[in-house]
């Protein structure tokens, strides 16, 4: 397995270096966590209800379900809309600021593709 690092250019600054680990710890600070990021791809996929979506994340309560919910809500990623009637219906849908998400789960994606191959053939190796 080939591991791809892109080459910078230039080398950045004390002060780009800085800035780029304050960008990088708002972002987890937001999305970290072990569901937040299935949560946003759930609804991402289609609006849903709030036991469509504990239904489709297996192994989520509904309690843990209900925080990320409104975590994810007070960050923008998603609108909890409620309509009238008996009982009422509430449906969770995604926000455009969740779709500026598209190319990090990609890259995210192919990164955790990358770091299985190569536990995979650690593991492997160990165990010949």
């Amino acid at each position: 397995m080939e591991i791809i690092v892109q080459e910078t250019e230039t080398i950045p600054t004390r002060q780009e270096c800085d800035n780029s680990l304050n960008y990088v710890v708002d972002a987890l600070y937001v999305l970290g966590g072990k569901w937040k990021l299935p949560l946003i791809l759930s609804i991402v996929q289609s609006s849903k209800r709030f036991n469509e979506i504990q239904h489709e994340l297996s192994g989520i309560s509904p309690k843990i379900l209900a925080k990320e919910l409104k975590d994810l809500e007070l960050n923008e990623f998603i609108i909890r809309r409620v309509y009238p009637g008996t009982p009422a219906t509430i449906v969770y849908e995604a926000t455009p600021h969740s779709l500026t998400l598209k190319n990090v789960l990609r890259e995210l994606s192919l990164w955790g593709k990358q770091h299985r191959e190569i536990i995979k053939k650690s593991m492997k190796q160990q165990a010949a």
